[in-house]
């Protein structure tokens, strides 16, 4: 069972609060001759593809590794220049590595708001009235499913496609925030969530479905 983060939007379409539980790892190494065959750019203090995707190294992906050797930004352990490196035939041969961009929190708050609008849609969109919304999002590597209540805060789980239980697992999670968010005497609606009892309730919660299933919480 794999569950790999939990998010909350406020009524008005703020993301709240966020969880990473178990995002997996994408690396792909690849070995290749002058010229570079892909093109990549240095923005916002990484060295990314911009362009020329292929052998499962997409544009976004991070430069993390030069035959070994660790990127920082847009230089090597040793000082080197990655980007001035890659122009230089004599550097060919180069194994190079590269990994998917861990998301931001700037770019979680960003995708929470653009959900907001597509939930109203959906709402709309309805030929009968009082729709639930997207209650679940479903790709070919993942699931999002998500749960409104009457308040119009919007709690979202992102799990593998063959999870199953997730509508009961979202009950639970919003159990807790009744209790331990909005309990404390020190939270303010609308605001993110900082309330350290309601985040280590929420990782037993995570931890207990992982390992006796849905039916045991």
């Amino acid at each position: 069972m794999v569950i790999y983060g939990v998010y909350i939007v406020s009524k008005s379409g703020g993301l709240i609060f966020n969880h990473d539980h178990n995002v997996p790892k994408i690396e792909v190494e690849k070995s290749f001759n002058f010229p570079l065959n892909i093109k990549l750019n240095y923005e916002n203090k990484k060295v990314v593809v911009a362009f020329g995707q292929k052998d499962g190294i997409h544009v976004g992906h991070v430069l993390t590794t030069a035959n070994g050797i660790a990127v920082t930004g847009r230089e090597l352990e040793d000082g080197r220049d990655i980007l001035e490196m890659l122009e230089q035939p004599e550097n060919f041969p180069i194994t190079l590595k590269f990994s998917r961009a861990k998301m931001t929190t700037n770019e979680k708050i960003f995708l929470a708001s653009m959900f907001y609008p597509l939930f109203a849609i959906a709402s709309q969109l309805s030929p009968e009235p009082r729709s639930s919304g997207i209650e679940i999002l479903e790709a070919d590597t993942f699931r999002l499913y998500c749960y409104q209540t009457l308040t119009g805060i919007k709690f979202m789980i992102v799990a593998e496609p063959s999870q199953s239980g997730m509508e009961i697992f979202l009950k639970r999670v919003y159990d807790l925030y009744a209790d331990y968010a909005l309990k404390n005497p020190f939270y303010a609606l609308e605001m993110p969530i900082r309330c350290e009892l309601f985040e280590t309730n929420l990782q037993t919660l995570l931890e207990t479905v992982e390992k006796s299933g849905i039916n045991n919480v």
